[in-house]
């Protein structure tokens, strides 16, 4: 990823998350991820990859091109 498609993620993930009112740790256990990893994702400290991106999209019940569309 480059790093304003990893930008575009990670402020994505955050804002669906905050939208939610999942914790980091409520946002990892529905997704199947460690939950520093999640933190870690949404600071930009780690890129995800393809499987991980799936995990948060079933997790979350969107599909993955839903939770890769950035407006």
């Amino acid at each position: 990823m480059t790093n304003n498609v990893k930008e575009k993620f990670a402020r994505k993930l955050l804002s669906i998350r905050k939208e939610r009112g999942l914790s980091q740790e409520e946002l990892a256990l529905l997704c199947g991820v460690d939950r520093t990893y999640v933190g870690r994702i949404e600071r930009m400290e780690r890129t995800p990859s393809l499987i991980v991106l799936q995990k948060f999209a079933d997790g979350l019940g969107m599909s993955l091109i839903e939770l890769l569309k950035f407006d």
